[in-house]
């Protein structure tokens, strides 16, 4: 929020797996266009908000693997754990909030009795007969974990209930992608994560203008009772989500199910709501042709490296005008600093560039950037920060450029 002058335009709160990440699509095209889409309009004004099951350790495993931008917030570990910016500073009084009336120990030792005593109905015995566990890194200070097939959901999730309530703790259990159950604080979700942050953001006067939460599956659920958001099922949703939207949200006008799978779904909502542009710049083929009224800096950065891009796929053609557009928005005398102190200026830049046309032909090769910040610097000069990306690694770089009122749009 440091960064923001005033209230975030638009707060989109995504969930990541099967939401914002589509595991079935090995070139990520969807995330690739929402997230030119994001740094070329919104970045700048705006905040991003990831909100998912999983716990730091394989979020981070996550962002390692696909082509997911830096956010501002990422709520974790179904919501009992909030951190902020690229350090993932944690919010302590949010973990403070949920120690009211949580006992994980009782909770993992009344799981580890119900294996032990035959008693029990037999299908919780079956649950927790091998100590079906995942992975000691999804085991949170505020979240206990299993794996439960769908079959016997209902009667397990009804045996554990009724054993923890003889406890008297505060816990609420979710049953999602129809593998995973999760025990929390009753005061923990996703939901009630978005909602202590959206009072903090009142508390300071900074209440974003618009919101979208985006979910697929049941532990979603939440995001979609917080008051005063727009929310959008992607196509790909899960049945859990569709029947609880169906139980509880089926009159309200601004929960959607889109027809588009996972950010590609994401896009199409922010258009459905008008809540703000959402051609994503890599839904233009032509340039030339396009109008965009748009005056940024961030917006001509991303143009030129989706530029780039084709340039070196060869998937433009190799010619004296393109090599115009690709110069244009450039400041002529300006440099481009790489994070080691090197400056290169941009008549060498140029140079290399006309070279490397159709080295990567053929190949699936893209670039993206991320964390696009700008700052006016002169009279007709900005001053562009940003991470670049490419399917081989990052660079970050620095721009010079005239004053986007000059560019030619």
């Amino acid at each position: 929020m440091d960064r923001l002058n005033g209230p975030p335009r638009l707060m989109i709160v995504s969930d990541l797996d099967f939401t914002m990440v589509d595991h079935e699509d090995p070139e990520n095209l969807s995330l690739l266009r929402f997230n030119a889409l994001w740094e070329a309009y919104y970045r700048h004004d705006s905040l991003l908000v990831y909100s998912t099951g999983r716990s730091p350790t394989i979020y981070k495993q996550l962002r390692n693997e696909k082509p997911l931008l830096t956010p501002d917030i990422t709520i974790m570990s179904v919501g009992t754990e909030i951190a902020y910016g690229e350090p993932m500073v944690p919010d302590y009084d949010w973990e403070q909030h949920l120690n009211l009336n949580w006992d994980r120990d009782i909770i993992t030792q009344e799981t580890a009795n119900s294996a032990e005593d035959r008693a029990q109905t037999r299908i919780v015995y079956e649950l927790f007969k091998d100590r079906h566990l995942p992975s000691g890194t999804e085991q949170r200070p505020h979240k206990v974990s299993f794996f439960l097939e769908k079959p016997n959901s209902l009667e397990v999730i009804k045996a554990l209930s009724e054993s923890l309530e003889k406890h008297k703790l505060d816990v609420k259990i979710i049953y999602s992608h129809g593998t995973a159950l999760d025990v929390l604080p009753k005061g923990a979700d996703k939901g009630q994560a978005l909602a202590y942050l959206q009072r903090k953001f009142k508390a300071n006067g900074r209440v974003p203008l618009s919101s979208l939460v985006c979910g697929d599956s049941g532990n979603d659920a939440e995001l979609f009772t917080v008051p005063d958001v727009y929310g959008v099922m992607v196509g790909n949703a899960q049945e859990e989500l569709l029947q609880w939207c169906a139980e509880n949200a089926r009159n309200n006008p601004n929960i959607i199910h889109s027809t588009e799978r996972c950010a590609s779904g994401i896009i199409q909502a922010i258009g459905k709501f008008s809540i703000g542009p959402n051609v994503s710049p890599r839904d233009i083929k032509d340039w030339g042709k396009c109008r965009v009224n748009v005056l940024s800096p961030g917006y001509e950065v991303v143009k030129f490296y989706l530029l780039y891009e084709r340039w070196r796929r060869a998937e433009v053609e190799k010619s004296d005008q393109i090599l115009q557009n690709l110069k244009s928005s450039f400041y002529p005398l300006g440099t481009f600093v790489h994070p080691s102190g090197t400056e290169q200026p941009m008549s060498k830049c140029k140079d290399m560039m006309e070279r490397l046309y159709g080295d990567k032909q053929g190949k699936q090769y893209c670039i993206w950037l991320d964390r696009v910040s700008t700052s006016q610097i002169g009279s007709d000069a900005w001053l562009v920060k940003f991470d670049k990306w490419e399917s081989t690694g990052m660079i970050c770089l620095i721009f010079t450029l005239y004053n986007p009122t000059s560019f030619s749009l």
